[in-house]
């Protein structure tokens, strides 16, 4: 007894084992189906969690079926007489809505099928969606299909059926009739095309479903981005020289302006930038804006550019590496709208990078097809960090900012240089492709970085 540990009883194992049906009345892939519920019985407590969000009912009924789940048994019941067609072989997938009561064990995607008529239907329609911008994939989409083969049905009509996408960004519809359908692809949380905004794939012909159909391909897009109303990110100076303004009132009286500066020191592969982010400049005077050395001789062979919105500007110039420069303004070279000005003549002292802070590469991409005008796309994050146009299949840069990268091949059709989306209500205008080069490359400091990469 003196020996013995003393702790409290484990419980055993955690149960990780999802509810099981043990009965359902009528019973799975019924024909002449004529009853108003469905009955489930499972072999233990069960809960349905989001019926409306997680159950998918393929056709779309006429009206919504109601759910319910008590102890072990969940009822399925359809209100009205003709909520479902004659005929017609409908499949309810259950998604992730039934759990077991104790640990929350997911049935995933159980789904039960029967038919109004004497047969069920069999055919299959397949394919996988690939976000057209990225080469990724997003299981949380839907694919639709619609008898109503006009281009305006996708957002006057709710769809005839619903499969959700696998994790992979596949999908199958099983159990259609014979006929043919448009296919689309929309945002889980919708049933129609409601904005372009949204998530939305289309193929340029219909479909037509059959016991072993070829996979569809489609390359969804949001046709017009939300903007980005963020302010400035952490560390943006509230004026050129970095000093802080006394409190709220006095910063939102001056003129502000932010740099893409970072601890003094500018990037070789950018140029200087000032942004003003208050509101757009009404007068800027570049002759009140003198660049020199960090001994303060002028330099005078450089740009400076005011972009359109007003918000902006950027000065040009040849840098060399890690070497001193200044820029001293004077206290009216620029105001906003809002009759902003900065309070006193200024100076902004920085210093350029080392060359020996950066790397180079040196890229072979083999078996890369030329005629798709291709964009080697260098990403982080998913952010685009830098891009190159190819002209053949290898590509040199002396200066590279180190660091991990993932890869992407953009096919430019128009070559503009840039990813551009489809156009559904535009003459049915399919998105730009991107491609994912499946690893990763690691640009070291001060080296030279060569790989061949095989596509």
């Amino acid at each position: 007894m003196g020996c013995a540990n003393m702790i409290p009883p484990t419980g055993g194992p955690r149960d990780s084992i999802p509810p099981a049906l043990v009965h359902v009345r009528p019973g799975d892939s019924t024909r002449n189906f004529n009853s108003k519920r469905i009955v489930f019985e499972f072999n233990e407590y069960i809960q349905l969690d989001n019926a409306t969000t997680n159950v998918l009912v393929s056709p779309t009924p006429k009206g919504t079926p109601s759910y319910n789940s008590h102890l072990r048994t969940l009822t399925v019941e359809f209100h009205n007489k003709d909520t479902l067609d004659p005929n017609t072989t409908y499949s309810i997938n259950f998604g992730n809505a039934i759990k077991d009561v104790n640990e929350g064990n997911v049935m995933k995607n159980f789904t039960y099928i029967f038919s109004t008529g004497s047969a069920l239907d069999s055919l299959i329609v397949s394919g996988k969606v690939i976000i057209a911008e990225t080469g990724k994939t997003d299981s949380t989409l839907i694919a639709v299909l619609y008898r109503n083969l006009d281009d305006s049905a996708v957002y006057k009509e709710d769809p005839r059926y619903i499969t959700r996408l696998n994790h992979d960004g596949t999908f199958t519809f099983r159990n259609l009739p014979s006929g043919i359908f448009a296919l689309y692809v929309f945002q889980a949380n919708t049933k129609r095309y409601q904005s372009k905004g949204d998530v939305f794939a289309f193929t340029d012909s219909v479909v037509n479903p059959s016991t072993n159909p070829q996979p569809i391909t489609l390359y969804a897009y949001v046709e017009e981005k939300k903007e980005d109303n963020q302010g400035a990110g952490a560390g943006a100076a509230p004026n050129i020289s970095g000093r802080n303004t006394r409190g709220i009132a006095n910063q939102d009286k001056r003129l502000r302006l932010e740099t893409n500066l970072a601890n003094g020191e500018l990037d070789l592969l950018q140029q200087l930038e000032f942004n003003f982010r208050q509101a757009p400049l009404k007068y800027f005077d570049s002759t009140k804006v003198r660049f020199t050395t960090d001994s303060f001789q002028n330099i005078t062979n450089y740009r400076i550019i005011r972009d359109t919105s007003n918000k902006k500007i950027t000065l040009q110039y040849n840098w060399r590496e890690n070497t001193g420069y200044r820029i001293i303004v004077d206290k009216d070279f620029a105001e906003d709208t809002s009759g902003r000005k900065i309070a006193r003549n200024d100076t902004l002292t920085f210093k350029t990078k080392k060359l020996s802070e950066y790397g180079s590469i040196k890229l072979r991409l083999l078996n890369l097809d030329m005629s798709k005008n291709p964009v080697l796309l260098f990403t982080q994050n998913e952010q685009i960090k830098a891009s190159f146009p190819l002209t053949s299949q290898q590509l040199n840069v002396p200066i590279f900012t180190p660091g991990e990268y993932d890869l992407r091949i953009l096919f430019d059709e128009n070559k503009n240089g840039k990813w551009d989306p489809g156009k559904y209500w535009e003459g049915k205008k399919q998105p730009e492709k991107v491609i994912i080069i499946p690893r990763r490359l690691n640009v070291k400091t001060n080296w030279d970085n060569e790989v061949d990469i095989t596509l």
